[in-house]
């Protein structure tokens, strides 16, 4: 069991670094309960936050210098496609994978099997509304990730199916009252719906788009500007967060750092299902090795490669139109993950 950091009071600036309550804020939260930050001379408040639009408002607004955030928000930032627009950061990709596509389980297992969800929606869909499913939002890798699987089962839009956006906390519990029928999200809410009995995973990250690039940093243009150097060094923390993370005899301890009311909340149960060796897709048992990659060669470099992914995506789903150019190399800053590196040393 861990033993968390006992901090105390500072006059340093707090730096503000937002969060969403998911497996994969873990980065954040091993740092602050280990007090890596401490220990490198910053001072962080952990601000959690309700989802990603309230990250982003966060982000606009100046209310956050710095935040865990899909890649898309930064890139809608950067591009002003939500009708905001500000100059960002990314720094560093904290994680790859952990997400799943979850459908009910009213939907057989046997549609495990490559079209036989196409027939099914054919031959048996009794329901008076098309397949619903729902993603995080328009612009998380869990739309294109979903968008993906509809394609390689042939399920096409608008006739075969519809896809809503919701907060992740909710989805379970839409699922269960027949609201939606399925979702594409991050842990642990498609491990929440399957140990409960509500849901099952046909696939999950590693199956859709091995390696893909899944939450990152964002920070803001004026943090950047105004107190560079404290920006670098948390770079440099997150990075041996992440490292820390993805060590195998460190599960334990991040399976009970999670499952605090202020990250997940969730059961060591529910969290073990994606951080342990095994993930229980409900109908059989999948290897979970790679179900999260928080570190490794190259997982962390805020890599034009993994930028172009999210850029790629969100342009087949006509998020950001074609029309709409980008310099990914003003937004994804490998110089400041490469200075951060040099203060790690």
């Amino acid at each position: 069991m861990f033993e968390p950091f006992r901090r105390q009071a500072s006059s340093r600036r707090g730096i503000r670094l937002g969060y969403v309550a998911l497996v994969d804020c873990a980065p954040l939260a091993v740092a602050r309960e280990l007090g890596l930050f401490e220990r490198h001379g910053l001072n962080v408040h952990l601000s959690r936050e309700l989802g990603w639009a309230s990250v982003r408002d966060g982000i606009y607004h100046g209310e956050l210098d710095a935040a865990q955030t899909i890649s898309g928000i930064a890139l809608g930032l950067g591009l002003g496609a939500s009708g905001l627009r500000r100059r960002i950061a990314v720094p560093l990709v904290l994680n790859l994978h952990g997400n799943a596509i979850t459908l009910s389980k009213n939907l057989d297992f046997s549609l495990q099997e490559r079209g036989a969800l196409k027939q099914h929606l054919r031959d048996e869909w009794k329901k008076d509304r098309p397949l619903t499913l729902a993603a995080s939002h328009r612009y998380s890798s869990h739309h294109l990730l979903l968008r993906q699987w509809l394609r390689m089962e042939a399920i096409s839009e608008p006739g075969d199916v519809e896809i809503v956006f919701l907060p992740p906390p909710l989805m379970t519990s839409h699922l269960r009252a027949d609201h939606i029928d399925g979702y594409c999200v991050g842990e642990p809410w498609n491990s929440e719906a399957v140990l409960s009995g509500a849901g099952w995973c046909p696939a999950t990250s590693t199956d859709l788009s091995l390696g893909h690039p899944e939450k990152v940093l964002v920070v803001s243009d004026r943090f950047i500007e105004e107190y560079r150097e404290e920006a670098v060094r948390l770079v440099a923390v997150l990075l041996e967060s992440c490292e820390k993370c993805q060590s195998p005899e460190f599960r334990s301890d991040l399976i009970d750092i999670l499952a605090l009311p202020q990250y997940t909340g969730c059961s060591r149960e529910v969290l073990s299902n994606s951080l342990g060796g095994k993930f229980n897709a409900g109908n059989r048992f999948l290897k979970a090795e790679s179900f999260h990659v928080f570190h490794g060669h190259g997982v962390n470099n805020p890599s034009l490669d993994k930028a172009s992914w999210m850029l790629s995506g969100l342009r087949q789903c006509g998020v950001i139109p074609e029309k709409v150019k980008i310099s990914l190399s003003q937004i994804y800053r490998e110089d400041l993950y490469q200075q951060a590196i040099g203060e790690a040393v």
